[in-house]
């Protein structure tokens, strides 16, 4: 049968996959929350959800780097990539060894069509609606108890040495806005890098440093007040606004509590 991934790119696939090798973390947790653990035989070293998975899988390598060799000794019948977060080269090099389904996400609607998409080419329709319809109820509920007339402005820190942080096109710039932010880097494209003395970064009420990809700790936290004494600091889960699969479920509930600690 033949699929089209979120790049409109063709893939045929004569059976039902029942080898799976995931290069992109968010994907993995997905798939584990479709019930496809069982099929899943190599991942990424940053495939943390669920924590044992790492234990009992094959690890094939990172995002940016893997290993050919063992990714073609797993024998996959599918091997599922991000834009993004997967290298071009990966994609090339992997083109030989099975059919690639590359997902592109940059908001709510194409999370919900790559959860349908998996959906539709693992037979998995029934527990892949479900994971949708709860994403949405707890998106409803969180907008239902935020309301605010005005957004926080805020930048959000993604790296250091050298700083850079989230700007516009780009999946967390987008969960920003659904977490009632406002995001004051939107008019620069990507992830920018930036000095502590871009006037924007005056602009904004409150800085967020993510836990992920850069792992922030609370002594970044007290060198940064001390550029910007009065702005509020805080280190924000990453993963609950970078990843786009199953995890979203709790993103909303975690915004929640974002706003009542504010």
């Amino acid at each position: 049968m033949k699929y089209i991934d979120q790049l409109s790119r063709e893939l045929q696939l004569n059976e039902l996959p029942k080898r799976i090798v995931s290069l992109v973390p968010s994907q993995t947790e997905l798939l584990v929350d479709l019930g496809l653990e069982d099929l899943i035989v190599g991942v990424t070293k940053f495939c943390v959800h669920p924590e044992h998975l790492r234990k009992e899988k094959t690890i094939v390598g990172g995002t940016k780097q893997v290993n050919f060799g063992k990714i073609k000794a797993l024998q996959p019948d599918i091997i599922l990539c991000n834009k993004e977060e997967n290298t071009r080269e990966i994609v090339d090099g992997l083109i030989s060894i099975a059919p690639i389904h590359l997902s592109d996400i940059f908001n709510l609607n194409d999370c919900f069509e790559l959860i349908e998409m998996y959906g539709n080419i693992f037979k998995v329709g029934d527990k892949a609606s479900k994971i949708i319809a709860d994403i949405k109820r707890e998106r409803e509920l969180f907008q239902q108890k935020v309301i605010k007339k005005q957004k926080p402005k805020v930048a959000y820190f993604i790296w250091k040495n050298p700083w850079m942080v989230t700007g516009s096109e780009t999946f967390i710039d987008y969960m920003l806005n659904e977490a009632g932010f406002e995001n004051v880097f939107k008019t620069h494209r990507r992830y920018p890098e930036i000095t502590l003395d871009d006037p924007k970064l005056q602009s904004a009420e409150l800085l967020l440093l993510s836990s992920e990809p850069f792992p922030f700790k609370e002594k970044h936290t007290s060198d940064l007040q001390s550029h910007f004494p009065d702005k509020e600091i805080i280190i924000v889960d990453g993963e609950l606004f970078s990843w786009y699969g199953s995890r979203l479920k709790i993103s909303y509930k975690y915004f929640l509590t974002l706003h009542k600690e504010l």
